[in-house]
């Protein structure tokens, strides 16, 4: 499992102190906050995998801060920790896209347990014949957790997908040898469609085929230069209606 930078935000030292030491023998970076400013704070030179925030703090609330997080970091993973009943500021946290809620005490296994259960995962192929954007994209996916595959041409798409079975796939429309519409719809043709996400830096040029793509219960779409959270937004919405799914 890669280490995970994670911070924990409580005003109970000792908790924060045993928090950290539980994630420290996991292998994980913990960095401690005790109050929601310092939190942001924090925050604001760099970001984190993953969140442990404890509700009640005594300046900013829990969910305040959680919300001032994600303005930051739209893809902030975050776990909320409370041993109160505050069921209205938990509903206002998870959705908003709390990923979970810890009920003090718990135990520290029971922590690690939610790590795992709500790290990213998965297998995504990235089909781009543009090597600078194929890199970053790899970088960022595996940086965030997941398992990163690249197809440089429309046919090695449709032969990946085949072969590797990916959870997700970022498809853009102009490639050698197959164009995006066309990969799509031989993947329709083998049954073997799966989720996708169109990536065009064409959005005028290309409007006949997103339109296409988009009758045919695309995804999404993104639309070249993005922000990397955009992008992490779009595979996190993928897993969560997983989550949902019977």
């Amino acid at each position: 499992m890669r280490p995970l930078d994670i911070l924990i935000v409580d005003d109970d030292h000792d908790l924060a102190d045993a928090i950290g030491e539980a994630l420290e023998m996991a292998g994980h970076s913990p960095t401690i906050a005790h109050s929601g400013t310092e939190a942001i704070e924090k925050y604001c030179g760099r970001s984190f995998d993953m969140t442990f925030m404890d509700v009640k703090l005594p300046d900013i609330n829990g969910v305040e801060t959680f919300l001032t997080i994600r303005e930051m970091d739209p893809s902030a993973r975050v776990i909320m920790m409370t041993g109160y009943r505050i069921d209205q500021l938990l509903a206002q946290a998870t959705d908003n896209g709390a990923i979970k809620v810890l009920h003090k005490p718990f135990a520290m296994e029971e922590m690690i347990t939610a790590i795992e259960e709500v790290r990213p995962s998965g297998l995504v192929l990235v089909a781009d014949d543009d090597p600078d954007f194929a890199e970053s994209a790899e970088q960022l996916l595996a940086d965030q957790g997941y398992s990163v595959l690249i197809a440089r041409n429309g046919a090695e798409a449709v032969e990946k997908v085949i072969s590797s079975n990916p959870d997700v796939l970022l498809l853009d429309l102009r490639m050698p040898v197959m164009h995006g519409l066309d990969v799509y719809l031989e993947l329709k043709k083998r049954n073997c469609l799966l989720p996708t996400i169109i990536l065009t830096a064409y959005p005028r040029e290309e409007g006949n085929a997103v339109e296409a793509l988009k009758s045919l219960s695309i995804t999404g779409c993104l639309f070249k230069p993005f922000a990397p959270e955009a992008l992490l937004q779009a595979i996190g919405q993928i897993e969560r209606v997983r989550e949902f799914e019977p």
